[in-house]
This record gives C-alpha cells, sequence and structure tokens, in this order.
C-alpha cells in the first residue's frame, strides 16, 4: 500500500452522470488523488467543460454521452471506456433525476417510470456491466475493484412527492448490499454513499423563492449549520476508489452534516 493512503495513481474510474453536481464533485475527488477519468453525461458542452477542469489535474480524461436508462449504450460504454484506458478500478454509478410532484395521488405511471428507468435501472446496468468486467479481471489474477452508488436520505425516511425517488434509491441500497455480498470473493467491494442536502443543479428550474428556503431550513436543522456542496465529497470517493477501503463493503455512509442523526 502506498504512504499516502488515497494514492490513486494508476487507477482509472468512470463516473455516470459526472459532468455536474455530485458526479463532477466525485470525479474531482479523484482526479485530484491521481486516477484516470471517464465521465458520462448528456450534454456534450458540459462534458467539454468537465474534461478541461480535470485534465488540469495532470491525469487523463475521457468523456461520453452514454443514457444509463438505455441497456445496450452503458454495455457500450463501458467497452469504449476499457478500450481506451485498458481497466476500470472504480465505477461509480451516480446519474439520476429528480421530479418531485405534490403528492403520491399525482404520481402519474410515465413519471414513475421515467425516474425509475434513469435512476433504479440505469444503476442497476451500470453496476452489473463494470461488475463483469472486474470480474472477468480477477479470473485473470488481477483482483479487486470498487462499485459505488450514490443513494440519498431517501434511504431512510420519507419525503413529500417522492415516493418513487425513494424507491429507486431504496431499490439501488438493497442491490448494493447483495452485490457485496456477491462479488466480495473476487476482492470487489460495493458500497453506497447517502448525501443529505446539497447545493446542485438539480434544482435549477425550481423557484428560487423555494430553493432559498430550503437552504436555510436544512441549514438550520442541519447540526453543522451550513447546506453542503460537490466538494464535500471529493474525499470519501477517493477513499473508496484506494486500496484504503478495500476491507469496506456492503456500506451505506452517509454524508449529511449529521441531519439524519438530528430528526
Amino acid at each position: 500500500m502506498p504512504q499516502n493512503l488515497l494514492d490513486l495513481t494508476g487507477k482509472v474510474a468512470l463516473i455516470t452522470g459526472g459532468n455536474g453536481g455530485l458526479g463532477l464533485g466525485f470525479a474531482r475527488g479523484l482526479a485530484k488523488s491521481g486516477a484516470d477519468v471517464v465521465i458520462w453525461g448528456r450534454s456534450a458542452d458540459k462534458n467539454a467543460a468537465a474534461e478541461k477542469e480535470l485534465a488540469q489535474h495532470g491525469v487523463r480524461v475521457m468523456s461520453a454521452q452514454v443514457g444509463v436508462e438505455d441497456e445496450a449504450a452503458v454495455a457500450a460504454g463501458i467497452r469504449d471506456a476499457i478500450e481506451e484506458f485498458g481497466r476500470l478500478d472504480c465505477v461509480i454509478a451516480n446519474a439520476g433525476i429528480a421530479t418531485p410532484v405534490p403528492s403520491v395521488l399525482e404520481l402519474d405511471s410515465d413519471t414513475y417510470h421515467h425516474l425509475l428507468n434513469i435512476n433504479q435501472h440505469g444503476g442497476f446496468y451500470t453496476l452489473r456491466e463494470a461488475a463483469r468486467h472486474m470480474v472477468e479481471r480477477a479470473n485473470n489474477g488481477h483482483e479487486g475493484g470498487s462499485l459505488v452508488v450514490c443513494g440519498s436520505l431517501a434511504v431512510f425516511i420519507g419525503s413529500q412527492g417522492m415516493a418513487h425517488y425513494g424507491a429507486a434509491k431504496g431499490a439501488l441500497a438493497a442491490m448494493m448490499k447483495s452485490m457485496a455480498v456477491d462479488l466480495g470473493r473476487y476482492g470487489i467491494r460495493v458500497n453506497m454513499i447517502a448525501p443529505g442536502y446539497i447545493k446542485t443543479d438539480i434544482a435549477r428550474h425550481a423557484d428560487e423563492a423555494m430553493v432559498k428556503a430550503a437552504d436555510e431550513m436544512f441549514a438550520r436543522r442541519t447540526p453543522i449549520p451550513r447546506v453542503g456542496y460537490p466538494e464535500d465529497f471529493e474525499g470519501i470517493a477517493a477513499y473508496l476508489a484506494s486500496d484504503a477501503s478495500s476491507f469496506h463493503t456492503g456500506d451505506i455512509i452517509v454524508v449529511d452534516g449529521g441531519y439524519l442523526n438530528a430528526l
């Protein structure tokens, strides 16, 4: 193990939804620690901007426009990344959307299935394809790898109008635990990061006054009295990608400033 426990030099990481918000926060932490990085995002412009930023850390960066709800596109994207870099050591399934409704009574089937197709099924496709690659590597004598899924406090608590979002994150939490048991014999660990209230552009279309009120409310109720930022997730991403976490699997790691404990 290197003297710097979070040294990721020589490792390659892929982050879905990695061109902004939490995904870019994860990617920054990995690039700052020396990992080459692959980011997936729908916007070519945002991908290019993220590539330029991450490359400033002296690592190789690749981006691709991949919709994770498309099973074939995910498989092809994984193959392309491996062809370019030769391996994937860490894959973070982060891509997702939030489509709140007034209540479950107004949750129509189209909204429900659209979110699950991206958040839940897209996460599954990503983790499964990455696991297949890591198992193949392990069978060829190169054991190990880290799979990470971005969760939410919705795994633990309910939110009005977010039943479909909570369902997807809860399913991913259960899936993560089963995968940790399934893949441990290959040296592959699987974990979830559950963020609290984080300032990202996921709410960019929301009413500005409502967003400000939410910021103030969460800051008041959080023991560390502020909202979270993508920068708060750079360290946990680097840890989970590093060999320092080689015996850490099947866990939901909450990063919320203590909010959940204060409820």
